[in-house]
């Protein structure tokens, strides 16, 4: 099999399994030394520009978010060379503005999971990445001109609640989480965005919304076949804006995103594991 390389990584959430537009598609899997990814990527061709596409769920949706091997799925991306992912993922809304077909670009997020691995450190190498800003400036902006030009209502900035799951909220967890200001609540981003800024990967999250979670008194019950039908409703936009967004990428990036480690490694450099520094190859190398 030839060498497949890409510059632009697509994640695909619960809906979107493949990307349409693609042109000279390629499939490969790559084991990685965390384990398999979530299904093959599909590298190819998309608005001039060479684009890996990952269906985060694995096509035919087999994984729950608390399966999911994010180490993998982010490390195979690296390998591949990819340096910025744009994450499509389905959410529910936590304010009344955030409408069902709508879209949230949002700059913060807020950890509500369990006992995950949200990070390639370890067995011998600490390090301690900043994260105030979780999301790439730069790829927002270029996310947010995207909807724009495809005419998707989306608003940009706000906080993505990162719930475990798999069961959506109570109706006195979603009412608390309105309390403090959330915007919208998913199950996997947060987890993606940590492991993305340690791997030095632009990061940035296309929540769409299918629902307005349990708070909203004629919302309260919602079914995984409303949720599935706005997402059908939603993967046509979707598709318009990554294209739109990944034509528009500079050549270069501008960020601080390529350089998260570079003060982040605390241990002695001497003391790291042969072991540990041949299983973070790709992500430390210029630093050791």
């Amino acid at each position: 099999m030839r060498n497949l390389t890409a510059e632009i990584g697509i994640i695909g959430g619960s809906g979107l399994y493949s990307m349409p537009g693609f042109e000279a598609q390629d499939e490969v899997f790559i084991d990685t030394p965390f384990g398999g990814p979530s299904d093959h990527y599909v590298v190819g061709r998309l608005a001039a520009r060479q684009v890996a596409f990952l269906a985060r769920h694995g096509r035919g949706h087999r994984l729950s978010p608390s399966e999911l091997n994010y180490r993998a799925n982010i490390y195979g991306m690296k390998s591949l060379g990819v340096e910025r992912i744009v994450s499509l993922s389905a959410v529910g809304s936590l304010k009344e503005e955030h409408r069902p077909l709508d879209f949230v670009i949002p700059d913060q997020f807020f950890d509500r999971t369990r006992g995950r691995v949200s990070t390639f450190f370890g067995e011998g190498l600490v390090a301690h990445i900043g994260f105030a800003d979780p999301v790439c400036p730069e790829l927002s902006d270029l996310v947010a001109g995207a909807c724009r030009a495809a005419g998707v209502n989306a608003k940009q900035g706000g906080t993505y609640l990162c719930m475990e799951g798999p069961a959506f909220s109570t109706k006195a967890e979603s009412n608390v989480y309105r309390s403090w200001g959330m915007d919208v609540i998913g199950m996997t981003n947060l987890t993606e965005a940590k492991l993305a800024r340690e791997a030095e990967i632009c990061y940035v999250t296309v929540a769409m919304v299918t629902d307005y979670d349990c708070w909203h008194p004629d919302h309260d019950a919602v079914t995984v076949d409303q949720i599935i039908s706005n997402l059908v409703k939603n993967a046509a936009n979707a598709c318009r804006v990554v294209a739109g967004a990944v034509a528009a990428m500079p050549s270069a990036r501008g960020c601080k995103c390529g350089s998260a480690l570079a003060n982040a490694i605390i241990t002695d450099r001497k003391l790291v594991p042969e072991t540990t520094r041949a299983r973070l190859g790709i992500l430390i190398e210029k630093y050791l």
